[in-house]
């Protein structure tokens, strides 16, 4: 090897761009995130040939004087931070310095500032891919800055091999501003693409005004089939808006995860939603949400990746014991209630939400979803002892004959049904039909009655504990000296899901007792996975995971079957039971359970009004 020399000022920034500049996009979000630390409340960005020709973005935060600007251009340069102290409190998206001296060593960079609050004099300072050396010149612009790159690697045409299509370049700098939009209600954004207007996002802060621009980016189907959450401790505050069961992806292209404004993709954030969605959400689907996470910025380390990606959270346990439970919550109080608005027209094909415009795929949801219903007496349906509900009380007099034919009692036409209303009738032993105030209410009864009984599972394991048992010869299991320590540490969480693990040695555990549920399973394996996750995220619901699978199936078959005829007031009693039921809306396998048909839907079905 040669002997070791400094680099020269343009390949030390030429490297650096190669970890700050990837493409466009990237370009994109380093300068708006300049933009938004400035305080702007108005962003403008304009490109050409999907970023790689031309990135104009103008803003009207403070602006720069133009003594700063030469040292804007520098490396390591930045009025954002200036000791270890605020280093460990950011509170500003960006603070390394090194955006613009990055962009300007693989483009022709031209920046334009004005920092008076009146007047339109500004200064100009511009570099094309070669050392920082900046002549300044004047140049008139109103309050605030206007970065514009031109020609992004034109000086590195290896790196320039590597960008894809317009399109493809365009659709990721395109999402990086709907992050960055949905990140700061409070600014306006526009967006324009070889001189097309194709965004122009008003400033709100209300609640309406939030929720039209999450509907604007994420689309209206999302809104309307999202639930709003808000939890707030003295630690912690969590806020957004998460997409029901039915609601959810073939991909993880809808998740938007915020942490004090900042847009993260942390695999302890998406461990703690993968787990609040387990039990509700079907195999291979992935759950949609947009969520602010708000805590002390002391308590995150946001200096932990090039990109800003990624961060590390000093209570990484906490947070996500806050996340799950949060989401686990939310998710369980979602059954039949409340009336939401109408959800957008869709195709369905094979039971499934066929978007016509998106080709996005959903389960069909129930169109009805809020606040549990209140307690009612009587018996559940498991064991049939609920008392004949009263006939539907908006029916015709055909269909008050109908209902004594039943043999159900009269009530007051003005008495409000319930939220999903009274049986009429079951279909092909499958379907029961109900009649509600919206209209009528089809419900998948195998699939209603499996979700109560696994919940009703879950409740008695909860009240009586975990039955285990000892093995007859303890399995010895080798592992790694951090495996046992960890196992050490979380021994009683062990205990309590019925399975004890001694330490046999420094690198060597011990299986004396395991749940009777798993005794047919591979407890070794199972152990090795729950002790990976506790050094990962802290915590570990495998464990339960397991005990669940068993649950389900126990109650898969233990629920009515199709083809069986059931009386009205058997079906009453299963209707009542699904609106006293947590996570009613989805069977144990994560299928709706039942679906809503308002009668401006059936008169559309007949032609009626026309």
């Amino acid at each position: 090897m040669s002997r070791i020399r400094l680099l020269s000022p343009r390949l030390a920034n030429q490297i650096a761009a190669g970890e700050v500049v990837e493409r466009p996009a990237s370009v994109v979000k380093e300068v708006l995130e300049n933009s938004l630390d400035a305080g702007a409340t108005r962003v403008e960005i304009e490109v050409e040939a999907g970023g790689s020709k031309l990135i104009r973005i103008r803003d009207n935060g403070v602006g720069m004087a133009p003594e700063d600007l030469p040292l804007a251009l520098a490396r390591h340069a930045t009025s954002k931070i200036e000791s270890l102290e605020d280093l460990e409190r950011v509170g500003s998206l960006g603070f390394r310095g090194e955006a613009l001296a990055s962009i300007g060593s693989v483009a022709r960079l031209t920046l334009t500032s004005n920092a008076s609050e009146h007047g339109s004099e500004g200064s100009c300072a511009a570099c094309e891919g070669r050392e920082m050396d900046v002549q300044l010149r004047p140049a008139p612009h109103p309050r605030g800055t206007t970065v514009e790159v031109r020609d992004l690697f034109f000086n590195t045409p290896a790196r320039r091999k590597f960008l894809r299509t317009e399109k493809t370049e365009f659709n990721h700098l395109e999402e990086v501003v709907k992050r960055l939009a949905l990140s700061r209600f409070d600014v306006a954004f526009s967006l324009r693409h070889n001189g097309r207007a194709l965004h122009n996002l008003k400033p709100g802060v209300g609640q309406a005004e939030r929720q039209r621009r999450v509907a604007t980016i994420c689309g209206p189907a999302f809104m309307e089939q999202a639930l709003y959450i808000e939890t707030d401790l003295p630690q912690y505050k969590l806020w957004g808006w998460v997409g029901l069961p039915t609601f959810s992806r073939s991909q993880a292209d809808l998740q938007y995860f915020f942490v004090n404004g900042r847009i993260i993709r942390d695999r302890l954030v998406a461990h703690a939603v993968k787990q609040a969605y387990r039990d509700v959400l079907y195999h291979g689907r992935h759950p949609a949400f947009v969520l602010y996470l708000e805590l002390d910025p002391a308590q995150v380390d946001v200096n932990v990746h090039p990109t800003k990606h990624e961060v590390r959270f000093r209570d990484g346990r906490g947070v996500h014991n806050f996340i799950f439970s949060s989401l686990h919550r939310a998710l369980a109080d979602v059954r039949p209630g409340a009336a939401a608005p109408a959800a957008a027209p869709v195709t369905t094909v094979d039971g499934l939400a066929v978007d016509t415009a998106t080709g996005e795929i959903s389960q069909q949801p129930g169109l009805s979803w809020g606040a549990p219903a209140a307690a009612r007496p009587g018996g559940g349906f498991g064991g049939y002892r609920a008392s004949a509900g009263p006939a539907p009380g908006q029916a015709g007099e055909q269909l008050r004959d109908y209902g004594r034919l039943q043999g159900l009692p009269e009530v007051a036409s003005d008495e409000a049904p319930p939220p999903l209303g009274y049986a009429l009738a079951q279909l092909q032993g499958v379907y029961i039909l109900a009649e509600n105030s919206a209209g009528l209410v089809l419900v998948d009864m195998h699939a209603a009655h499996e979700r109560i009984t696994y919940e009703r599972l879950k409740s008695a394991r909860a009240s009586e504990g975990i039955r285990s048992q000892p093995l007859l010869v303890p399995r010895p299991v080798a592992v790694s000296q951090r495996e046992v320590q960890v196992a050490a540490e979380h021994a009683e969480l062990f205990r309590g899901l019925g399975m004890v693990v001694d330490v046999a040695g420094e690198e060597s555990l011990v299986i004396r007792q395991i749940p009777v549920s798993l005794r047919d399973s591979d407890v070794e394996q199972l152990l090795r996975d729950v002790l990976a996750d506790l050094i990962e995220f802290g915590s570990s619901d495998r464990i339960e995971s397991h005990l669940d699978e068993i649950l389900s199936t126990m109650a898969c078959h233990g629920s009515v079957r199709a083809n069986r005829r059931l009386t009205i007031p058997e079906m009453n009693a299963l209707l009542r039971d699904m609106e006293e039921t947590e996570r009613a809306g989805q069977c144990n396998h994560g299928r709706p359970t039942w679906t809503q048909l308002s009668l401006e839907e059936l008169d559309k079905l007949f032609l009626r009004g026309r």
